[in-house]
């Protein structure tokens, strides 16, 4: 087999991160299989395949002509689904999304995780799978990506040199030119189309991460669910008050439900959408939302659960699996900006939160403070290293109670040590990668813990993202 290679294949299974899998005999031998991994198949799809990666064990391919379509397919309502990497799964249909998505917890943790002996419950599904999102990232470029049907219906093409959208999977340099997404809401596209037509006529340059030249970066739209705030957060390397004051009283002229508006500037090469600083021109410079009866300051490099109604779906879960009491010490590790922790107040005796990033402390001290809640003290910690010390300086009772939600690499394993040695009855853990919390639960077992039962959340329709809930016990 060679790279380049036309195939056609059927897929019989789904694997992780939207693969469709088929299998097909070497040397013709029924009893020797290879398998192929096939980007975008579906299961029950007859394909034609362009081979992209051989090696002994597996291939990997792409689709080049569908021949008898899945009965799990469906039309993409977003005419840019098929190139970009937001929405990867909508041309499935949705209760199939969910359903893979649990049979895809089920298999890290059995399969590949080892793991057994546990209740799995059943995935809480979204409501809401199109305009859930509550913050939106496009990007600025000089690069526009060119998609076929441009290329070939017009060989005299405008603007090649703009773009303000969605970065392809695995480009960094070039930018899917986006009119209108699905994700967030009507207005966000409003304002994405204002944004990319008020600069372009003024001619303004975008920042180049080849030549770091160029004032452009990043379009950040955040959009409360609850409280109807909104907004808008504009990236640029530098300052420049004249041109940002104008863009603000033409946006509020055409977006008058926008309530904030904010600059960011990053001074830095890195391609990130995070300033050094900040400056507010409009409004108070911050978005406020509920997740159940509490209310949260978001400011405009906040982190907030993207998907805010199902994040109340996943407090809920963890809360259940914690049973919390009014006698119990709870620990929220990763804490962010303490919206775990100020969820679960009412029902504890005290909750410690534990966050690596100084100013998501600061943002959860205002929400503390918002919400009159005397029960949560929040502590800087670098949980890449021991935090036993810090709980032991200031004196702090032992937990009862563990509730960890860490970022997509996991815990690090001094912190599962330090875990292990506080030694609390119950271990929450909520991980938005499945396949790392796996890892993590290992050795937690070997530390003395019972994996209990589990439970996926799906906080990101159309995409193979999962948010799996842990219950273990001591």
């Amino acid at each position: 087999m060679k790279k380049g290679e036309i195939l056609t294949v059927t897929i019989t299974d789904y694997a992780f991160e939207g693969k469709g899998i088929a299998k097909i005999n070497v040397d013709g031998n029924d009893d020797k299989k290879l398998v192929i991994f096939v980007n975008k198949g579906y299961p029950g799809d007859t394909l034609e395949v362009a081979i992209t990666k051989y090696k002994k064990t597996y291939a990997e391919a792409v689709v080049k002509r569908i021949l008898i379509p899945s009965d799990f397919r469906t039309e993409p309502i977003c005419s840019y689904a098929k190139y970009c990497g937001g929405c990867k799964q909508q041309d499935m249909i949705y209760d199939k999304q969910a359903e893979y998505k649990q049979a895809q917890v089920k298999d890290i943790f059995e399969r590949i995780g080892g793991l057994s002996n546990f209740i799995f419950e059943p995935i809480v599904k979204a409501d809401n799978y199109f305009y859930y999102r509550n913050k939106m990232e496009y990007s600025f470029a000089v690069k526009r990506w060119l998609t076929n049907e441009e290329i070939n219906n017009n060989s005299d093409i405008e603007d090649r040199d703009f773009a303000l959208g969605m970065h392809l999977p695995n480009m960094y340099d070039k930018v899917l030119d986006i009119k209108e997404c699905f994700l967030q809401s009507e207005l966000s596209n409003k304002i994405l189309n204002f944004t990319r037509d008020y600069f372009k006529n003024n001619g303004t340059s975008i920042y180049s991460t080849k030549t770091h030249e160029g004032l452009l970066r990043n379009l950040v739209i955040r959009t409360a669910y609850n409280t109807k705030d909104v907004m808008v957060n504009l990236v640029t390397s530098e300052e420049n008050d004249s041109l940002m004051k104008n863009y603000c009283e033409k946006l509020i002229e055409v977006c008058p439900e926008v309530t904030t508006f904010v600059n960011n500037i990053n001074i830095k090469k890195a391609s990130i959408a995070f300033g050094d600083y900040e400056k507010t021109y409009f409004g108070n410079g911050v978005n406020y939302d509920f997740i159940g009866k509490y209310k949260f300051r978001i400011s405009a490099n906040s982190f907030f659960q993207t998907n805010t109604k199902q994040a109340e779906k996943l407090y809920n879960v963890t809360k259940n699996f914690a049973e919390i009491n009014s006698k119990d010490v709870v620990y929220d590790l990763y804490c962010g900006a303490g919206t775990i922790s100020i969820y679960i107040s009412e029902s504890s005796k005290k909750v410690y939160g534990f966050e690596t990033i100084e100013s998501a402390i600061k943002d959860g001290e205002i929400n503390i403070s918002i919400n009159n809640i005397n029960n949560v003290k929040l502590f800087t910690a670098d949980l890449n290293k021991s935090f036993v010390g810090l709980v032991e300086n200031n004196n702090l009772e032992k937990p009862d109670i563990i509730i960890a939600d860490p970022p997509r690499s996991g815990m690090n394993p001094t912190t599962v040590k330090d875990i292990i040695q506080l030694a609390p009855s119950k271990i929450v853990y909520v991980s938005c990668n499945p396949a790392t919390q796996a890892r993590d639960i290992k050795l937690l077992i070997e530390g003395g813990y019972k994996l209990i039962k589990i439970k996926p959340v799906d906080m990101f329709p159309h995409t193979y993202h999962i948010e799996n809930v842990a219950l273990l016990t001591k």
